[in-house]
């Protein structure tokens, strides 16, 4: 999305940007199964576009986490627009997890831990928060959990306010230890995006530096 020179806010990235996001939030919109649930799981998803125009001029990101951000809106919007637990997915790609159930919840969590510490990696870096690279990943890997954990407070907090209308917000679908796995997919996101990204991370983050 951002450019290495000058990021002009109507870069052809930028609005490729833009209208991959609105062209999906469109068809996201139209016909969801349930109206409160899209608002439930896509009100992330426009926050973080709004933040991202906000900060665009003072505080560009990298290319990568821009793209990777609008993957993670993407399944946001998706998940928002069937339900997690009615997405069409392959009935292989349940079974590689859990054949009893619909699994798409699981790439949301995943992408909740895996674009997070994208995020976390480029502010501490760019704003030096944390000496040493260890100690930066563990502080990135807590951050990532702390963040799962209180989605899970949230997704709660709704289930008590709203009762029964909450189920397809939570997307339980009958699993007991449905919590603990969310975060264990959000861990997992965490630590696969450290373990794959930080040199091509590295990259971008000298080329921004360089403007």
């Amino acid at each position: 999305m951002a450019s290495t020179s000058g990021h002009p806010l109507y870069s052809p990235g930028a609005l490729l940007w833009a209208a991959a996001f609105l062209a999906v939030l469109a068809w996201s919109a139209i016909d969801p199964h349930d109206r409160l649930t899209w608002w439930l799981e896509v009100a992330p998803a426009l926050i973080g576009a709004l933040v991202l125009a906000v900060t665009r001029r003072r505080f560009p990101l990298t290319p990568l986490l821009y793209w990777l951000i609008l993957a993670h809106c993407i399944v946001l919007m998706v998940g928002g627009h069937y339900t997690y637990a009615r997405v069409p997915v392959p009935e292989w790609f349940n079974a590689l997890i859990d054949p009893g159930r619909n699994n798409y919840d699981k790439i949301g969590h995943l992408f909740q831990g895996f674009v997070p510490a994208l995020v976390a990696r480029e502010l501490i870096l760019r704003l030096r928060l944390v000496n040493g690279r260890g100690w930066m990943n563990f502080f990135i890997v807590s951050v990532c959990l702390a963040i799962s954990a209180f989605y899970e407070l949230i997704e709660w907090w709704v289930a008590l306010a709203s009762g029964q209308a909450a189920e397809a917000f939570l997307g339980t679908q009958g699993y007991v230890w449905d919590t603990q796995s969310d975060m264990a997919w959000a861990l997992s996101g965490a630590i696969l995006a450290l373990l794959t990204l930080p040199r091509l991370h590295d990259a971008q983050l000298a080329r921004l530096a360089q403007g």
